[in-house]
């Protein structure tokens, strides 16, 4: 039985030139188009291509007719951020399942900086409404962390809840990394369903082949669709490919919650790498700027509205219909949640009209939704 979703909300407030869907966003998303596995191969996703030159007509296509799509001399920017193993299941004492998922680290103590390898961590938890601030629950190996056999046993700390949020306290004597390499799972969204949780393929294909840097807690989807031989593809037809780094938060995961403005984001960490912003400069006006995702082009435009500044920075710029967008050119992505800040985003650069029509194609073309899902090019 299909779903019938909803969204009418307002847009960036920071930027209020413009309503997110004027006319109000609906379609009806029947739950089977919510795709729960990864395609067969990794560049096998169908491709919607919206041309707003011609007037954004949607044009049915495959990622592996990306470089058709793509000129030469176009720049390719991908989010190299890598995915952390951000979910750890714990058991309450008396056998009561727990799952926590890490969502950033938090100062060890006053004065220092919060970093991967910290003990403290903001977290959401699950059933927050059976843990209390103070209470200790053990950690256990789950199908897909069977190196994490020889850790269970280990206490986290419930140190803090508060507004859906838990602060939790991990265990010394291993590192953090280290103990989430052993213990922790792919963090996948709630839409993707996995009755036993995320399983060994999860780990390869919820990772993008350009992940280096670990920080996300979600994957930059559009990238998930790029392999070795399409990049080699387009670096023979003449596009160049460069790199920038957006660790993604838990948008996804708090998307709907009652009281959580519709379109609000979670200040995310990023930097713009020199050769970036050099070849990004260059591009302006002789050639275009094609970002990899969402978390690709928040990047790039919270840089530009910075100024460009060198090293690591933070954003919470929310694009949406009314705001404009000074760097990149064209878009690849995927087909995302409605009433969120991507999908806002996408409107804003599509054009309302054009992304309510290519929506309501996409789903009666039984194309495939969300992180596993196909593909949306945006010219």
């Amino acid at each position: 039985m299909a779903s019938r979703i909803e969204a009418d909300v307002a847009g960036d407030r920071s930027e209020p030139d413009g309503a997110l869907f004027p006319q109000g966003f609906d379609y009806d998303l029947p739950p089977e188009l919510i795709a729960q596995h990864p395609a067969s191969a990794r560049d096998g996703a169908r491709l919607m291509v919206l041309d707003r030159a011609a007037g954004g007509v949607p044009t049915h296509s495959t990622i592996l007719e990306l470089p058709r799509w793509l000129c030469r001399g176009d720049l390719v920017v991908v989010n190299r951020s890598r995915v952390i193993p951000a979910r750890l299941r714990a058991q309450r004492a008396g056998g009561g399942a727990v799952e926590i998922l890490l969502v950033a680290p938090l100062p060890d103590a006053v004065g220092t900086e919060p970093h991967l390898q910290s003990r403290r961590w903001r977290a959401l938890v699950r059933p927050a409404r059976r843990l209390r601030p103070g209470q200790r629950v053990t950690l256990v190996p789950s199908a897909v962390t069977p190196e994490g056999t020889a850790l269970a046993g280990l206490e986290v700390v419930i140190v803090d809840l508060a507004d859906g949020h838990a602060e939790v306290r991990l265990p010394p004597g291993v590192g953090t990394l280290e103990l989430l390499r052993r213990m922790g799972e792919p963090p996948l969204p709630p839409y993707i369903r996995r009755s036993a949780g995320a399983t060994p393929e999860d780990r390869e294909r919820y990772q993008t082949i350009f992940a280096a840097e670990p920080g996300s807690i979600a994957a930059p989807t559009a990238g998930l669709h790029l392999t070795e031989r399409l990049l080699d593809e387009l670096r023979r037809a003449g596009v160049e490919i460069a790199e920038l780094l957006l660790h993604v938060g838990p948008a996804t995961f708090l998307a709907g919650r009652p009281g959580r403005a519709p379109l609000a984001v979670e200040p995310e960490r990023y930097e713009i790498p020199g050769r970036t912003r050099s070849l990004v400069a260059g591009a302006r006006g002789r050639r275009r700027v094609v970002a990899v995702g969402t978390t690709t082009t928040r990047a790039l435009e919270s840089a530009a509205r910075a100024g460009w500044p060198p090293g690591m920075q933070e954003t919470s710029l929310v694009l949406a219909p009314g705001t404009s967008f000074s760097v990149v050119d064209c878009l690849l992505t995927n087909l995302h949640l409605p009433g969120s800040s991507l999908l806002a985003l996408v409107s804003a650069f599509a054009g309302t009209d054009v992304a309510r029509r290519a929506y309501a194609t996409a789903v009666a073309e039984r194309y495939r939704f969300y992180s596993y899902g196909d593909a949306m090019l945006v010219l």
